[in-house]
């Protein structure tokens, strides 16, 4: 999972990025709108995590334009505003959820994935490729009825992958599924450690990831090679 955190409280952002950083979900902060839309331009996000007071404006404008442009990434906004009216407000303009400050780190992280789970459940079900099952709402894996003991970018590799069945995935690309902006020391190959530690776990199953050098990896089953 790829998250934005849209927060100018520097310790409060950074507290939270390496809470998620912890539990395998890559998490860029922007503490501005203007950083935000320059995050957006270039990358897709699983989720935003939206303050809603920030130094160039108000947070509901950045959820106003994603709204406007169709983009239906889920949102949590972050406030410190306790009226009814202003949470109200929020949720009309198309938030999915929002979080009162001080907030535990971990009430975020828990209706962050119930958000993520349902946006799963909404575009469609479980992923299957032979033997192999991927939930992308709780990011387990089966192989036949035996659940596979995945770390959390370890499934999250298997999901991008699942979801382009013999489709031939650039290291770029699965890279930025599974890594931040600030993860500026984690080199792309990062991903042959985690493409290596897949493959292990799927030996002997008929599934098998597929290298084309210099280009990228795709899953597939070994019969179809």
């Amino acid at each position: 999972m790829r998250v934005l955190l849209v927060e100018d409280t520097t310790d409060l952002a950074e507290g939270v990025a390496a809470h998620f950083a912890r539990i395998g979900i890559a998490c860029d902060l922007a503490p501005t709108l203007e950083s935000a839309r320059d995050f957006r331009a270039v990358q897709s996000y699983d989720a935003t995590v939206l303050d809603i007071n920030l130094p160039d404006g108000s947070g509901l404008a950045l959820l106003n334009e994603m709204r406007g442009a169709g983009d239906r990434t889920p949102v949590l906004m972050l406030t410190a505003l306790v009226s009814v009216d202003d949470r109200v407000g929020a949720l009309d303009l198309g938030a999915d959820d929002y979080l009162v400050k001080p907030f535990d780190q971990r009430e975020l992280e828990a209706r962050l994935r119930a958000l993520v789970r349902r946006d799963a459940d909404q575009k469609g079900g479980d992923l299957q490729l032979g033997p192999l099952s991927f939930s992308p709402a709780n990011l387990t894996a089966t192989l036949g009825d035996k659940r596979l003991d995945l770390t959390r970018r370890e499934a999250a590799l298997l999901g991008v992958l699942m979801r382009h069945p013999n489709q031939i995935m650039s290291k770029t690309r699965l890279y930025d599924s599974l890594f931040s902006f600030e993860d500026a020391d984690v080199g792309v190959n990062a991903i042959e450690l985690y493409t290596a530690r897949l493959r292990k776990k799927l030996a002997g199953s008929g599934v098998s990831i597929f290298t084309q050098r210099g280009v990228g990896y795709r899953i597939g089953l070994d019969e179809q090679e």
